[in-house]
């Protein structure tokens, strides 16, 4: 697949209109291309539902259909049969209840014991309780019942509530509830006693069972769903709609079935290829300003994929029409392994479901077209993968023949009358999809990633190779430096492997991040043969300095003299970011006595800029924690966490990771991958016979602390 970097999330504003012109632009060509062709098309009758049929309209030919009207109409008759839901009993609700009524009733008590209020008082206290209506005499006969009487409505009441509210109450049941509520209490009161707790209990009885939309919709969709879908048969000959009735949605459907009527009127036919390029575009416009997908922001991508899409549509809309075979053999998945080849797989899907879309608007065939175009696309782009050999492609020209061929026979034979003859033809118009789909993809994939800058798999995977003149240059003029790439790259494909970003980019990035110091070799101590002199111990902290951050730029010229891929030349100019060298600055300042106002910072700068993806993030992370254990060589987990916390930390205290997207998830997964891979890497050795007392054999070299910033 193809790797671009994913840059900044802020985009010049001058950028977004030229950006929305160029979407423009090609949204109008989309729309000539539907909407010119729908001139040339013969018209028949002109109906729609409602209009009166002016003669009797017969099948041409036999046919059964499924019937989406007749289906729909069905549905909704079994969901309207529906009744409606309600829940089931709630406990919290009748305890809430009961639970008032307690406190109603502790209030009463409270008052009745209340020497100091006066009759009239306690009886206007009573009148006024919150959410109870007591008749007058109710409230008389409450302040009259002795303790006794009083302590044995209580219980009676709230035994009778419980027992109420045991049972499910819906809003319409309340009112015949609460008239039944006499028959529940016990017969051991009097008639006066039980009125009382008749009036008590009614102003707390609420329904407890609750309608519920959701439960009703649940069983109105299990209605719709047992309806089978109905399947509408006629006859050769049959009479459709007779002349003189007005036409229905079900006789519209059969007519356009039939291809008895024509399609909307002309400007109606506009308005539709209108509506249809406009949504498109706009979920266009609204998916790749979300996903900042790789070839949005570069003006160059960007238009070439607009090209790439308008050939492959205005070549189906002049070659597909009025033909039986030739839709089948137009090589349109080839168009969404292209995108998937030069720009990932996300990107395909969604431009390839347009194109489909577009591709077959208004064709009388449209259903089965769009599903031959839509499913052997989709599949063939995940057989396809991330195209790491050109098996790979052949692996997807066969996808494309199989899921053709599936969809020929899902969608034309069952409703189509075909002899054998067709059959073969379209099983061969399947396979020449499949092979011409692959081997164009194959063909313009290099020429387009050549063009475009961009690094497709398949040429990592050659660049990559030991055998490759800059890396064989590399490897015999700073063999050290190389070394230290490869650990690098090893750090940084695990960690990439774990947050799910583009590992073989990661890794050829860090085969070639440091390519510039072959051009200096001995200025870099890992290039410098034990007990040899350091060449920076002689020069000034500024020279030093320069000389180190020289190898970004080494790398960039060497990158560019032999055609490395754009992508891989932004890991030689994002490994060190804006960073500065460490300890060409300290020594800078110690130099001026501490003095920073006599020390220009920007002589120990890197040019940058800081990352702007994933993978050359990781680089970063991973060449500073690298570098860091070769110097400090870690003995154990702790120390290892230590050391790899520490250098992750300091990159993002440096601002350095602010245009990337990394997340905290990520950081934390390229933290444990990192001690994981360390803990492997510098395992201890052991001492074989005869070796140094003091010494053994070490995994890596050391190296002093202090030059692990001029690496």
């Amino acid at each position: 697949m193809s790797i671009s970097p994913e840059r900044s999330p802020r985009t010049p504003r001058h950028f977004v209109i030229l950006r929305a012109l160029t979407l423009i632009v090609a949204a109008v060509a989309a729309f000539s291309a539907l909407a010119l062709p729908l001139a040339l098309r013969p018209t028949t009758l002109p109906l729609t539902v409602g209009d009166v049929a002016p003669r009797d309209l017969q099948a041409p030919y036999a046919v059964d259909y499924l019937s989406e009207v007749r289906t729909e109409s069905a549905r909704q008759s079994a969901a309207l049969t529906v009744a409606p839901v309600y829940t089931l009993a709630d406990p919290s609700i009748a305890r809430a209840q009961i639970e008032d009524l307690r406190g109603t009733l502790l209030y009463i008590a409270t008052l009745r014991a209340d020497e100091y209020a006066s009759p009239e008082e306690q009886i206007s206290d009573l009148l006024a309780l919150d959410g109870i209506l007591l008749k007058d005499e109710t409230v008389a006969t409450i302040l009259n019942l002795s303790d006794a009487q009083w302590e044995t409505i209580q219980q009676e009441s709230l035994s009778v509530l419980e027992q109420v509210m045991r049972n499910s109450i819906r809003q319409s049941d309340v009112a015949s509830i609460q008239r039944s509520v006499p028959s529940r209490v016990s017969l051991a009161l009097t008639e006066i006693q039980a009125q009382v707790v008749a009036e008590l209990v009614r102003a707390f009885i609420v329904p407890n069972s609750l309608y519920s939309d959701d439960l009703t919709e649940a069983d109105r969709t299990s209605a719709r769903e047992t309806v089978e879908p109905v399947i509408q048969s006629f006859k050769s000959g049959e009479t459709i709609v007779s002349g003189g009735q007005l036409i229905t949605s079900a006789d519209l459907e059969a007519l356009q079935t039939l291809g008895l009527i024509q399609p909307p009127q002309e400007w109606q036919n506009y308005l539709g290829a209108g509506a249809l390029t406009l949504v498109l575009s706009i979920f266009l416009w609204l998916y790749f300003g979300f996903r900042r997908s790789s070839f949005i922001n570069a003006m160059r991508s960007l238009v070439m994929v607009e090209i790439i899409f308008l050939i492959f549509l205005v070549g189906a809309r002049l070659t597909i029409p009025n033909h039986a075979i030739i839709p089948y053999l137009y090589p349109l998945p080839a168009f969404g392994l292209l995108i998937a080849t030069l720009f990932g797989a996300d990107a395909a899907f969604v431009l390839v479901f347009a194109l489909s879309l577009l591709t077959t608007y208004g064709l009388p065939n449209a259903l089965d077209l769009t599903a031959y175009y839509l499913v052997s696309s989709f599949i063939s782009i995940l057989v396809l993968s991330k195209a790491k050999r050109v098996r790979s492609f052949l692996r997807a020209g066969i996808a494309i023949t199989l899921v053709g061929i599936a969809m020929l026979l899902a969608y034309w034979l069952p409703y189509t009358p075909t002899d054998w003859i067709g059959v073969a033809s379209l099983a061969g118009a399947a396979t020449f999809n499949g092979v011409a789909s692959s081997s164009l993809t194959l063909l313009l994939q290099f020429f387009l990633a050549q063009s475009l800058g961009l690094t497709t798999t398949l040429q990592l995977l050659e660049i990559s190779r030991p055998d490759v003149p800059l890396l064989q240059f590399f490897l015999r003029t700073a063999p050290g430096t190389y070394q230290h790439s490869l650990q690098v790259a090893n750090l940084a494909e695990q960690a990439a492997e774990r947050i799910g970003a583009d590992a073989l980019l990661v890794r050829v990035g860090a085969l070639f991040h440091d390519v510039g110091k072959a051009e200096n070799p001995l200025f870099f101590i890992e290039n410098q043969a034990p007990g040899s002199i350091n060449t920076h111990e002689d020069l000034a902290p500024e020279d030093s300095a320069e000389n180190i951050i020289r190898h970004v730029t080494d790398g960039v010229s060497l990158g560019r003299k032999h055609r490395l891929p754009d992508r891989l030349i932004d890991f030689m100019l994002e490994h060190h970011g804006t960073n500065i060298t460490q300890y060409q600055y300290s020594q800078a300042l110690k130099n001026a006595n501490g003095d920073e106002d006599k020390v220009d910072i920007g002589k120990f700068r890197y040019p940058g800029p800081a990352p702007r993806s994933r993978e050359t993030a990781l680089l970063m992370l991973a060449d500073g924690t690298e570098a860091r254990s070769r110097a400090e060589q870690p003995q154990t987990e702790e120390e290892i966490r230590t050391l790899v916390h520490k250098t992750m930390e300091t990159i993002q205290k440096n601002g350095q990771l602010s245009n990337t997207r990394l997340t905290l998830r990520d950081l934390t997964l390229i933290n444990e991958s990192f001690v994981t891979t360390l803990q492997g890497t510098l395992h201890p050795r052991i001492k074989y016979p005869g070796a140094p007392a003091s010494g053994g054999v070490e995994t890596i070299p050391r190296r002093r602390k202090d030059d692990r910033d001029s690496i």
